[in-house]
């Protein structure tokens, strides 16, 4: 079925439209792992979304399309524990692995991944993303939180372990040692919810207020990850725009004292010491693993994997240390 089809069956199954209503359907860009688009119906425009169950990247890497129920799931999370950073969502088809929500639109609108690559100013952006994902995380851990549309650590696997931290191991055996133990905790933890992709190109911001889209990852697990994921980000780009490169360094340590301020549930210098561990992991994933980040040239590549390999094998404690090594590795001098 082609995807105006889909989009069509999709509205009219949830009561929002007839098919003849839908006047346009145009694809949407930026993922791999769903067929996305915005719908014209007329009087409004929806965003559609359909999991995938081969995405698309040059490795054979498959997953399992009921994974849209869990990001379905984890949009109502958010909407309920950060009102102003949500998406209005207009209902989900466990037939279709599809959902219908709001088209984030408008002059007060921009994905957090262009302004970085743009070397935009700072708005506070990282810091206000890691609240975000810390009152999520913290939510995710009271007694009244239900864990039920969340034990998805083998999706998790599929999408995330696998094909970043497997992938990469298995491409240097002699960080195996290393990489291995990460692979089996983040399996086993049933810490807080995971976003799982909390990357720059999925993060919009509107009126100043992060919304998060994509979470197709989303399960019960470390609470490591989420912030390795976002963090690996900016320090990706600091290595690629050297004229924005001590302000991205920053926002890393911004949006680490802004998210560990929202840690109860373990002691935070635990935690930071695992961020640190698996973010130097993701680091080299993104530039040997299966999904590799498209901008970084292949000097930048060959720099990603000078810092993090040693990072790797002698981690680091703290945030702030790492960031001091990145800086030193790329520039020569400490920061």
């Amino acid at each position: 079925m082609q995807l105006r089809e889909r989009c069509e069956s999709l509205v009219q199954e949830l009561g929002l439209a007839k098919p003849e209503d839908v006047l346009e359907v145009i694809p949407l860009t930026g993922g791999v792992a769903s067929d996305i688009a915005m719908v014209d119906l007329g009087n409004r425009k929806i965003c559609v979304k359909f999991a995938l169950p081969k995405l698309k990247v040059a490795a054979d890497w498959r997953a399992p399309v009921h994974r849209n129920a869990a990001e379905y799931a984890w949009l109502k999370v958010a909407a309920q524990t950060f009102p102003r950073s949500s998406v209005e969502l207009f209902g989900r088809s466990d037939a279709a692995y599809g959902f219908a929500m709001e088209f984030l639109d408008g002059i007060d609108v921009y994905l957090w991944k262009d302004h970085l690559l743009r070397e935009e100013a700072d708005r506070g952006e990282a810091a206000k993303v890691a609240e975000l994902l810390g009152k999520i995380h913290a939510a995710s851990v009271l007694p009244t939180f239900d864990q039920e549309p969340f034990h998805n650590r083998d999706d998790f696997h599929a999408l995330r372990i696998e094909p970043y931290l497997s992938h990469t191991r298995k491409a240097f055996p002699s960080l195996a040692l290393h990489i291995a133990p990460l692979e089996t905790m983040l399996y086993d933890s049933n810490q807080v919810l995971v976003h799982g992709d909390a990357s720059p190109k999925n993060i919009l911001f509107r009126g100043g207020a992060p919304i998060m889209l994509d979470a197709e990852c989303a399960t019960m697990g470390d609470a490591c990850f989420d912030p390795a994921f976002c963090l690996n980000h900016l320090i990706l780009k600091a290595i690629h725009l050297p004229n924005s490169r001590d302000r991205l360094l920053s926002q890393v340590m911004a949006f680490w004292a802004a998210y560990s301020a929202q840690v109860d549930w373990e002691d935070p210098i635990e935690l930071e010491h695992r961020v640190c561990a698996l973010l130097a992991v993701l680091m080299l994933a993104r530039v040997d693993g299966k999904s590799p980040v498209e901008y970084l040239s292949s000097k930048a590549r060959q720099t990603v994997r000078d810092v993090s390999i040693p990072l790797i094998t002698s981690p680091v404690a703290r945030v702030d240390q790492f960031v001091d090594q990145v800086a030193t590795g790329v520039s020569g001098k400490a920061k």
